[in-house]
């Protein structure tokens, strides 16, 4: 057994994550691409439940969304306030991530509030129509 408790996590873990945290949010779908094809989990979630394919959503990079949905990210995980890559776009009003999210698979009725939800909430009739279309 080593002297580290298994409670502390390995520095270069920590770092490798922090850097692809960093990779989704300024939408290096390249790197991040190459680093999933290499292993990396591509569900991974930081300390408040954001995936990489929520915070490359959120900061409007549906290439990025597309290569991580690619190989194999779950485009419906909430995170820890339970709302969804998918609502997230709707919010932000990023209509290529939305048609990349759902070109994935997003289910526009998962999470708290739903994507459904979020447009109401703003008005988007044509985001409710075009969810309805699914």
């Amino acid at each position: 057994m080593s002297g580290t408790s298994d409670q502390t996590p390995d520095p270069e873990v920590v770092a490798l994550a922090s850097r692809l945290f960093d990779l989704a949010r300024a939408g290096e779908a390249e790197a991040l691409a190459a680093y999933a094809d290499a292993g990396a989990p591509v569900d991974l979630a930081n300390e408040q439940g954001h995936t990489l394919v929520m915070l490359a959503a959120y900061h409007g990079h549906a290439e990025t969304v597309s290569a991580l949905l690619a190989r194999g990210a779950d485009p419906d995980r909430a995170n820890d306030r339970g709302q969804t890559p998918l609502a997230g776009a709707v919010f932000k009003g990023e209509g290529a991530v939305i048609r990349a999210l759902l070109a994935g698979g997003a289910d526009p009725e998962a999470g708290a509030p739903s994507a459904v939800d979020t447009a109401r909430m703003f008005g988007k009739t044509d985001l409710l129509e075009l969810f309805a279309a699914r």
